[in-house]
């Protein structure tokens, strides 16, 4: 019984190991859904819907590769979207101390997002571009 416990605890560890402190994300990928029902909103200023600390975000564009991905925000990133796949979505990921804290899905709802010109977003300089389409 006592090495079922050990055993027990042990996979417990691992599990919790395994487990990044990226699972929160749901609220600001909540808020964005919200944003993008009012069809009069052109912009979306990420800070705002940020309750974590970050010095960078990267803008990833749908049917983005793993290696493309990790090229483009310079740090190792495990994909858990598949996005070589899919066009539903962008993703937002967000760098501090050159390690990745955290990411969401940004759903497209009928729009492509964009950063314009800059290769990724600061505190300072947070705004996502919405461009509307009609599906």
């Amino acid at each position: 019984m006592k090495k079922l416990m050990v055993f027990i605890s042990l996979i417990l560890m691992l599990v919790g190991c395994n487990q990044d402190d990226m699972q929160d994300r749901t609220g600001l990928e909540k808020s964005v859904q919200s944003i993008m029902m009012d069809e009069d909103i052109s912009e979306i200023h990420i800070k705002s819907l940020t309750d974590f600390d970050w010095e960078k975000a990267y803008l990833i564009t749908p049917y983005s590769d793993q290696k493309s991905i990790e090229k483009q925000i310079g740090v190792s990133f495990k994909d858990k979207s598949n996005m070589n796949m899919r066009d539903d979505i962008y993703l937002i990921v967000f760098i501090q101390d050159d390690k990745v804290i955290q990411y969401a899905e940004l759903k497209r709802q009928g729009a492509d997002f964009s950063v314009g010109e800059k290769e990724y977003l600061t505190p300072i300089d947070d705004v996502i571009k919405i461009d509307r389409y009609k599906e």
